[in-house]
């Protein structure tokens, strides 16, 4: 490959270290105000992450290149690797007994949005190590939707692109400037993060519960403060708020900005919306009438709990407010199923997402068009948009390698001594971003920490890859990529 194209990737990457480096001081002053002595893992780890991206920043910069497609594939890996990296030189640091593997495992997690955690005893953890891991969530939501919004679709991997979803005409864009539109997006994902801790704190939550679970809730990343996540609370109205907010924060972020600053309505009208919206809808009322049946529950009850868990799940936040696996086979089997699926492109979410299902629908029904008109002429469509051959094979690419991926991920978790409910729903909830899997190991009511180092960085190179659509990976293992 081009040396030159190194240069400017490790200098971004590099800058991005020094906005971390400063985030660790935040989790520092936690822990110093109240008492705990993390405070000088957070503060060490600062300067040492600080100082040397200052040195490499200073050492790369130079004049900017002309963004290809080669140096979008090595910048989006370098970042996230770099971002995990540096997530877990504190918690590698820190007092809590975890090996390099968890430490990395956890910060992915974090990255990702994943939600899945090694550490147990999060009711007694010091509020640095606690608020670090909700911050690393909220801040990967960030470049995740970043990610999707404008670097994926110009690398031709996810969804489409703002402006190719709003229109093809020109004069017909919202935001005539990036900058606005990027502006936009911060203070609408900060604003409603801040209503989210509002309505946490008013349905019962403290301060800091609130803000942590609204920085894991905007960013549907899943970390709680507490090993029973929102089973803690014991309370119908916090389930009802985080419903919510995991449902729209599970929607396009560029559509949400067009309703929000435009007030134009018909942008909810998006088809992955309605697609998204409707399998929800579906799948939580009828596990609610299942487990209202099946178990003797309140039907409120139920309908708070199937919606909360079942949004969770869709949105791959990964909250629990129970353990649904213990509600009867087919919630198992509900909730299995609904961990491939995911929320919308353009949201935090993960999975194989609505919109990719809305054009995959399209493209079998046009085929049996075909079949029995085979002379006419049918378009795939999306909404108005007609979506091109080339991407139709990047949909196909992406759902056959999830697959892929998903399989051998599964068979090497059982070659290395795992049960296959554990080997399968592990590795898939690693690929869709979810969180908790299936079984008394990974389930609702269990955790990573007693998955071994070896499954860890698996798990680990499964989450990256699922976060950052897969293509974007694989590209990078092939020869031809790195020629000159």
């Amino acid at each position: 490959m081009n040396a030159s194209l190194l240069r400017p990737a490790i200098y971004i990457a590099a800058l991005c270290g020094l906005y971390l480096a400063t985030a660790m001081f935040l989790p520092a002053m936690i822990d110093l105000y109240y008492g705990h002595d993390d405070w000088q893992v957070f503060a060490l780890s600062a300067f040492m992450v600080g100082g040397i991206s200052l040195m490499t920043a200073l050492a790369t910069r130079g004049s900017p290149p002309v963004f290809t497609k080669r140096l979008g594939f090595l910048l989006v890996n370098l970042l996230w690797m770099i971002f995990s990296l540096v997530g877990a030189i504190p918690l590698y640091l820190a007092d809590h007994e975890l090996t390099f593997a968890q430490s990395i495992f956890e910060s992915i997690s974090a990255i990702t949005t994943t939600g899945s955690t090694v550490l147990v005893g999060l009711d007694d953890l010091p509020p640095g190590i606690l608020l670090w891991r909700s911050l690393l969530q909220w801040l990967g939501g960030i470049g995740i939707v970043a990610l999707g919004l404008f670097v994926l679709p110009f690398l031709r991997v996810g969804g489409m692109s703002f402006f190719k979803l709003e229109s093809s005409d020109t004069s017909d864009k919202p935001f005539a400037r990036l900058a606005s539109f990027t502006r936009a997006f911060i203070g609408i994902y900060v604003g409603i993060t801040l209503l989210c801790a509002i309505c946490y704190a008013w349905g019962g939550m403290t301060r800091f519960d609130a803000l942590n679970h609204a920085f894991t809730t905007v960013a549907t990343g899943g970390f709680s403060t507490h090993d029973a996540s929102f089973g803690y609370f014991d309370s119908i109205p916090l389930l009802w708020i985080s419903t919510l907010f995991m449902t729209v924060c599970s929607l396009p972020f560029s559509l949400l900005i067009i309703f929000v600053v435009r007030r134009r309505l018909d942008s909810l009208r998006d088809p992955q919306i309605v697609v998204f919206v409707g399998y929800l809808f579906v799948f939580a009322v009828v596990l609610a009438v299942y487990h209202h049946l099946q178990n003797d529950v309140g039907l409120g009850t139920a309908l708070a709990h199937s919606f909360h868990n079942m949004s969770s799940i869709l949105s791959t936040t990964g909250y629990a407010s129970t353990d649904y696996t213990t509600w009867g086979p087919f919630a198992v089997a509900l909730a299995f199923f609904a961990t491939f699926m995911g929320g919308c492109t353009g949201s935090t979410a993960g999975g194989i997402k609505a919109y990719r299902f809305v054009v995959l629908f399209n493209i079998v029904g046009t085929g049996l068009k075909r079949l029995i008109y085979p002379n006419a002429v049918y378009s795939v469509r999306y909404g108005k948009s007609v979506i091109e051959p080339e991407a139709q094979r990047g949909i196909f690419l992406f759902v056959a390698l999830y697959i892929f991926l998903w399989a051998v991920g599964s068979l090497a978790m059982t070659l290395l001594g795992y049960d296959f409910l554990t080997a399968a729903s592990s590795v898939i909830t690693a690929l869709s971003n979810v969180g908790p899997g299936i079984g008394t190991i990974v389930g609702p009511a269990g955790n990573f920490s007693t998955i071994s180092d070896p499954a860890l960085y698996l798990l680990s190179v499964m989450m990256l890859a699922g976060r950052l659509e897969i293509l974007t990976v694989l590209v990078l293992l092939t020869p031809l990529f790195w020629r000159q």
